[in-house]
């Protein structure tokens, strides 16, 4: 901490402890403000400047100080509370002049209640003449410089309650996400799915190809991991006739951080019985173009610089037709197993040796294809190779019925018509387990409660998962998914030391 910041602290605290002296209550729970910020605005728009409403209403309102101007007598500062800001004007004559004394020692960020009158100044800006002023909280460290927020982005994802006090662009992320989930839930209700709560904590890892986290249980004497994915327990409920259901779920998965993924991250997972993945790709047009217009008031949005186009219909395309289309492969070469595996291993990727051509073309199209695709497109038939849980598509068993979505050269979307042939599963399952090596990603249990609830028979369905976070930083523009969730993972914070003077070492005597 720098010596300004530290001499801040210090004066804060000694302002606090006079207050405390005066007998000021620093952290009162008595106040209860009758009024929002927000309600204040109409009820004074007819007042022209240097009026006071005619009412003589007292409104009382509770917030934070952000900014304040102190004279002789008198003082201005605004307030803000979640809702919105206002003006507050104090005058010694009106409070008294211990009452005033008091104020003298309240700083920027301190949580206040004021009681009074609404008026406009000369300027016109709506006010309110305070007659009563209470202490709710007192700040005992200053915020950011007034007016340009948390610059340093590390400090922003740290000190969220920071960034949140100081930064109105971000409130207003978090709170379009609350707005975004809100109406998820909305939607899909009104189209007769039921949500429901699927168990965080697995006894095998599945639903996904990913490393988990791992946990024990003490009671159970028992090897637990965090849910990677909710997608077998979500497909169990289809076998036992729920045939709409949908969970907005935390999923965790022990991978590396960065712009696009945090180890904790929220997802949309839904599946619907009697469907295939041509359902899904009109539900998820329909879904995410809606959310955009509700809250953004547009389906033509700008990300990052580029132009977003997410008025339906959106672009289809089969992952060999975007090879060919984007990546400029020829057909010929998709189609002849030797020569897509050699150049793959000429654009220097490195394949698992049990990998065949389908895993190729997956990581051709990741590497040549996925970060071109801005408006969104949806890409279809999956190599079978990199699809455990997808159906076979019935004309060409090679890929399976599933697409992703991809926007703003991201994947914001994952599904496909289920697979509900227990054989079928319980060979896949068994094969990827015997051609795991040393992926720590592909597990090396199969789930057999799974495959048993298959054997009773599930209906055919088709399922998706959506990635909130990414959702959301699409329709807010944000950069970096850390930027739409609250408190993201962070390395551990290091405390910066001043520099110690090296000092020569005595030698250690013996013990005689």
């Amino acid at each position: 901490m720098s010596k300004e910041n530290t001499q801040l602290l210090k004066q804060r605290r000694e302002k606090a402890d006079a207050l405390a002296d005066l007998g000021v209550n620093l952290y009162s729970n008595e106040f209860k403000p009758a009024n929002r910020i927000k309600e204040l605005m109409p009820r004074g728009e007819h007042l022209v400047a240097e009026a006071q409403d005619e009412t003589n209403y007292t409104y009382s309102v509770a917030g934070r100080i952000m900014s304040m101007r102190k004279f002789g007598k008198a003082a201005f500062f605004h307030l803000v509370d979640n809702s919105g800001r206002i003006q507050v004007y104090i005058k010694k004559d009106t409070l008294g002049d211990e009452i005033f004394a008091t104020f003298k020692k309240w700083d920027i960020g301190d949580i206040v209640g004021i009681e009074g009158k609404l008026f406009k100044t000369k300027t016109g800006e709506l006010s309110i003449m305070a007659d009563k002023l209470v202490m709710i909280s007192k700040s005992l460290r200053p915020l950011p410089e007034k007016f340009h927020g948390l610059t340093d982005v590390e400090t922003r994802y740290r000190q969220r309650y920071v960034d949140l006090i100081v930064t109105p662009e971000s409130r207003e992320t978090f709170r379009k996400r609350v707005e975004i989930v809100r109406l998820m839930r909305e939607f899909l209700s009104n189209r007769g799915f039921m949500e429901v709560e699927t168990p965080m904590m697995h006894p095998v890892p599945g639903g996904a190809t990913a490393k988990p986290f791992k946990t024990h249980h003490n009671a159970l004497d028992m090897e637990l991991y965090l849910r990677i994915a909710p997608e077998l327990y979500l497909k169990r409920l289809l076998v036992g006739g729920f045939e709409r259901v949908f969970e907005i779920n935390r999923n965790f998965r022990n991978e590396g951080l960065s712009t696009r993924h945090n180890p904790e991250f929220t997802m949309l997972e839904f599946y619907q019985a009697y469907a295939t993945y041509h359902d899904l790709m009109d539900l998820t047009e329909e879904l995410i173009s809606w959310l955009s217009d509700e809250v953004n008031g547009t389906m033509e949005i700008e990300y990052q610089g580029s132009k977003v186009n997410l008025a339906p219909p959106w672009k289809r395309m089969t992952m060999d037709e975007a090879l060919t289309e984007v990546a400029g492969i020829a057909p010929e070469i998709l189609a002849d197993d030797e020569k897509i595996m050699a150049l793959a291993k000429e654009k220097g990727i490195q394949l698992e040796e049990q990998a065949g051509p389908g895993k190729a073309k997956t990581e051709l199209f990741e590497l040549l294809v996925e970060e071109k695709l801005i408006d969104p497109t949806f890409v279809t038939s999956y190599p079978t190779e990199v699809s455990p849980l997808a159906r076979r598509n019935e004309d060409n068993p090679d890929v399976t019925d599933r697409f992703e979505l991809f926007v703003t050269g991201r994947e914001l979307a994952n599904a496909f018509s289920e697979l509900n042939d227990p054989v079928d599963q319980l060979q896949r399952f068994e094969k990827q387990i015997a051609e795991k090596g040393d992926d720590e990603e592909i597990h090396s249990e199969l789930d057999a409660d799974f495959v048993r609830a298959l054997e009773y028979g599930m209906p055919s369905a088709a399922g998706e998962g959506i990635g909130i976070d990414r959702l959301v930083m699409l329709l807010t523009d944000s950069p970096s998914i850390r930027d739409v969730i609250l408190f993201p993972h962070l390395k551990p914070e290091v405390k910066k030391q001043g520099k110690k003077k090296k000092n020569k070492k005595k030698p250690q005597q013996k013990d005689v």
